[in-house]
């Protein structure tokens, strides 16, 4: 069974197509790369898996759930790591983890278990009694993430989540979420316009204009050279 099927999702912006009957499927325990230049449809696709707004026409299911029948099953099975951050800067990087574990009906000592197993997972533990506002972009992300991951979701997906990160940053949050997905059987769905982020053995889906243009594996995709056939298939700036 896929852990997230898209099938035909079509979206209008008014007189814009936005999506033109996106369909792909992501396997448990695989790292799937939406890859697509600005404005290719990535954000208005995540913002339909999130139910922030309904498809024209299109079937989503998450971990067998299809989203627009059992909403609450579905949105269950998915942590989110949005592109515009969500911390209380306010707070520790523990209380931040806590307050959104009792939005999940956790709390006591069960809370603070999965706070402490979510962080310790993305090497944040040393980290839980600082406040948000002193860590570095990179350790804000890393954050973000393990709270998506308190509830214990089937399904990541993560939008746009190394915008603004230096470089290093950028490739450590990414073999981070690569290890989730190999180590405890996530599905996950990293949106992105950086090739560099992809790996030659990740499941990729080109998106431009709202269409799909390649589904399959990066490295049949883009053969030896991925920017080059990226730039080629969508006309983007290098």
């Amino acid at each position: 069974m896929a852990g997230l099927a898209i099938e035909g999702v079509t979206h209008d912006w008014g007189a814009k197509r936005a999506l033109d009957a996106v369909s792909f499927t992501v396997e448990p325990g695989r790292f799937c790369a939406l890859l697509g230049p600005n404005g290719a449809g990535k954000s208005t696709l995540f913002g339909i898996l999130t139910r922030l707004f309904s498809p024209r026409a299109g079937r989503v299911t998450v971990a067998g759930f299809d989203l627009a029948r059992a909403p609450r099953a579905a949105l269950s099975r998915m942590g989110v790591v949005f592109q515009a951050s969500t911390l209380d800067l306010d707070l520790t990087v523990r209380r931040n983890l806590l307050y959104f574990a009792a939005l999940h009906g956790f709390s006591g000592r069960e809370a603070e278990m999965r706070a402490a197993a979510a962080l310790d997972r993305l090497g944040m533990a040393e980290r839980a009694g600082e406040r948000a506002a002193a860590l570095n972009g990179g350790h804000r992300r890393r954050m973000e993430i393990a709270r998506a991951l308190l509830h214990r979701p089937d399904v990541l997906l993560l939008d746009e989540p190394t915008v603004g990160l230096d470089a290093a940053s950028r490739a450590a949050i990414t073999a981070h979420v690569h290890r989730l997905a190999i180590e405890d059987g996530l599905t996950v769905l990293w949106a992105t316009h950086l090739v560099d982020e992809v790996r030659p053995d990740d499941r990729l889906v080109v998106l431009h204009r709202g269409r799909v243009l390649a589904d399959g594996e990066a490295g049949a995709i883009g053969g030896a050279d991925l920017t080059r056939r990226f730039l080629a298939m969508t006309g983007a700036a290098p």
